[in-house]
């Protein structure tokens, strides 16, 4: 085989060539602390490190839609806190107004305090973040979702009844808003169950106080063809009746009508409902029972301006503590509504930072995985520079000896 002087010097050029180009490949691997700078330098590596890169750059988005619903959501739980807080002071108010001794102008000044009250309840419930977006809008742009009419002191909602969403991973999303309608607005009257009143043209001091359904099974047969409007009935030393909507009379479970005698302090019964009461009812007054869910509904501000109203009558002790009575009750649906959102609002809180915590041992789990394929061994890559530059340079040097030969050289 010929081996001519051209050929050795190309095979030492292709050898200095692929050196140089090792040596700048692992020069570019410390400069930027990467094994893998271009997808032909680990093609099967390239791709991991841009699947890992993907599932890091959601995470990092989750994380902060986390932040900013876990923000929102601990504003909402801290103004719930302080609204339960209020209308606890709003009923210590009007118990203590039932109190008989009160003069007309403690009910009046009590009035003031509860309209002082009903006002920062408005405030609470226009509660907003901090991009200035109000808590309890549902999904409405609308900054004042409640607003007072200043004539009558009557609130409205201009919300909405949905809630917005915020993805927290995936196929996962917690509620970071909630209905103003649900927690103020929409509210069961009564007990929840019933609404009992006195009638508004009772002459005598009979007060209807607490009531509740002690059967429900009796209850529930006594509303399955549809919503109760009963009325108590009184006639003379205490004897009562009770009629249906239709004038008919009440039945009890063996078939016969509901009458008895009432006792100053005791209570009523029928259809599995107890009716306490208290003081004495003159022939002919009453007292309603109803059901009906579509209409004994009312707002917690309706609540409030009520009681306003009552403790500014100037009416009898009587019929004040009759109205402040109902109004109560609604006062305590309304607590248990606040009651209820926040630990709504507590449990979705606590589902984000179990997520939060997820996604922080997952990111230093795929960053370790990633450091793994993508980041250089500085230490095996200083090393292997040194030795590339060396066999460079001996390269070079072998070259400069076969550019310098001629066949002369062979013939002195």
């Amino acid at each position: 085989m010929r081996i001519s002087t051209a050929w050795m010097y190309q095979q030492q050029v292709n050898t200095m060539l692929d050196q140089q180009s090792a040596l700048a490949q692992t020069q570019n691997e410390i400069s930027t602390g990467y094994s893998i700078n271009v997808a032909s330098d680990n093609p099967t590596g390239a791709a991991q490190v841009v699947q890992l890169n993907h599932i890091l750059a959601e995470n990092t988005q989750y994380t902060s839609n986390i932040n900013a619903a876990n923000t929102r959501l601990s504003t909402e739980s801290s103004t719930l806190t302080t609204v339960n807080n209020l209308l606890s002071s709003v009923n210590d108010i009007a118990l203590g107004a039932i109190n008989g001794a009160m003069s007309s102008s403690d009910l009046s000044n009590m009035a003031t305090q509860l309209t002082q009250y009903r006002d920062q309840l408005v405030q609470l419930a226009n509660t907003t973040d901090g991009n200035g977006q109000a808590l309890f809008t549902g999904t409405s742009t609308t900054n004042t979702p409640f607003v007072t009419n200043s004539s009558t002191g009557a609130v409205t909602y201009a919300g909405n009844d949905q809630q917005s969403f915020t993805a927290v991973g995936g196929g996962l999303q917690v509620a970071s808003s909630d209905s103003g309608s649900d927690i103020f607005m929409n509210l069961a009257a009564g007990n929840g169950s019933f609404v009992s009143s006195a009638g508004s043209s009772n002459t005598g001091t009979l007060i209807v106080g607490s009531n509740s359904v002690t059967n429900a099974a009796a209850w529930s047969a006594a509303t399955a063809s549809g919503p109760v409007n009963d009325t108590i009935t009184f006639g003379a030393n205490g004897t009562y009746s009770v009629t249906d909507a239709a004038g008919n009379p009440v039945t009890d479970s063996s078939g016969n009508p509901v009458t008895g005698t009432y006792t100053d302090g005791g209570s009523i019964s029928f259809n599995g409902i107890t009716i306490n009461m208290s003081g004495t009812p003159n022939s002919g007054d009453t007292v309603k029972v109803q059901s009906d869910s579509a209409s004994n509904t009312q707002d917690v501000f309706t609540t409030l301006n009520n009681m306003i109203t009552a403790l500014q009558s100037g009416g009898s002790s009587t019929s004040v503590a009759n109205t402040l009575n109902r109004q109560l009750e609604s006062l305590n649906q309304a607590m248990n509504s606040v009651s209820n959102a926040q630990v709504s609002v507590g449990s979705r809180i606590d589902t984000l930072q179990q997520q939060s915590t997820s996604y922080s041992d997952l990111s230093v789990t795929y960053k370790s995985a990633l450091s793994d394929v993508q980041d250089v061994d500085m230490a095996t890559a200083i090393s292997n520079l040194s030795l590339q530059s060396t066999a460079l340079q001996a390269s070079q040097q072998v070259f400069a000896k076969i550019q310098g030969t001629s066949l002369f050289d062979y013939i002195r």
